[in-house]
């Protein structure tokens, strides 16, 4: 039987240009789904696999086999995304959310997988995804276009333990004689990681309750009129309580659209937004993954202003994405 590696190799070196740039729009893809959605997360990075390291795998072999017979469709980590979240709530959020989004070939929770061997080590959520219908006539993902991408989803805690775990065992040198410790240390460190990432879950669950007080606007004469961040982000809190928190900089940018509505003290949005018909909005958006907080803030300002929400400055990115959702939300229920 012929290798099919040299082949393999081949292909993907002369389309490797082409590669890279499907490897930048995976990593938009990815971002703009999420920020859509106002889920928190701490970074969106990826990569493109260089040519030497698929060369590397595609030749693996075992017992003299080659490990693929066809390397350019069962390597799937050509293209690769990574989104590192605080908490491990939001890796599910994550990967719901995607599962809704975008067409998912395969999912593997490798923590729950070790989990289940009664084993503490590697934890990582796995997908495979590719473009959803709609989303394959867009220019914007002309090149990754029947392409496949690995998105790799973990808490900052699970991925420092990868990382370190990673850069000792296969980029350096362990003595045979420390290697049965080693093991037993990074077994270690992986449940106290875990045990740690539930009390960081636990903590953000009890901030998530209504607020003691709220504060109005800031009187100095010279102080910004916008809602200061934290304090938006408390508010919000308390009025979606079940809803998961959303990225710091993401209270900042909505501070400034709700400025531009003329909103500048927590006491007037409470009045907006009780106006506002949350149970209606929900299920004309029809959510399908736990939205965060800014989104829900968002969704509600959207269905209360309407056209002129659409219209601010602030909004000029998203204004036809913010039309689809207007479109939803002036839905009539059959």
């Amino acid at each position: 039987m012929s290798d099919p590696a040299p082949a393999a190799v081949a292909a993907f070196a002369a389309d490797h240009e082409a590669l890279v740039l499907a490897g930048a729009e995976a990593v938009e893809l990815v971002t703009s789904v999420l920020d859509e959605a106002g889920i928190n997360y701490l970074s969106v990075s990826g990569r493109t696999k260089s040519i030497a390291s698929f060369a590397e795998k595609a030749t693996r072999s075992v017992d003299g086999v080659r490990l693929y017979a066809d390397p350019l469709r069962e390597i799937g980590d050509q293209l690769g995304v990574r989104v590192i979240t605080y908490v491990r709530d939001d890796v599910d959020a994550v990967a719901d959310l995607l599962g809704d989004q975008v067409v998912v070939n395969d999912d593997r929770d490798l923590g729950r997988e070790t989990a289940s061997e009664g084993r503490f080590g590697y934890a990582s959520r796995h997908l495979q995804i590719a473009l959803d219908p709609a989303r394959e006539s867009q220019p914007a993902y002309a090149h990754l276009r029947g392409r496949n991408v690995q998105v790799q989803i973990r808490t900052v805690l699970q991925h420092a333990w990868a990382e370190f775990e990673h850069d000792i065992r296969y980029k350096g040198t362990v003595p045979a004689e420390h290697a049965h410790d080693f093991d037993r240390r990074f077994t270690l460190a992986a449940g106290l990681l875990e045990l740690a990432d539930q009390e960081f879950a636990t903590i953000r669950d009890r901030l998530r309750g209504p607020v003691d007080g709220e504060r109005g606007a800031q009187t100095e004469p010279d102080a910004d009129p916008r809602l200061d961040a934290r304090e938006l982000a408390a508010f919000l809190a308390g009025q979606y309580a079940d809803a998961g928190w959303s990225r710091s900089d993401h209270y900042t940018w909505v501070s400034g659209l709700l400025l531009e509505l003329g909103i500048t003290s927590l006491d007037e949005l409470a009045v907006v937004l009780r106006a506002a018909d949350e149970e209606a909005i929900r299920e004309r958006m029809d959510y399908r993954y736990p939205p965060g907080a800014v989104r829900r803030l968002d969704d509600a300002l959207l269905a209360t202003y309407g056209e002129e929400y659409v219209g601010l400055h602030g909004n000029a990115h998203r204004s036809a994405a913010l039309r689809a959702r207007l479109d939803k939300l002036s839905e009539t229920s059959p």
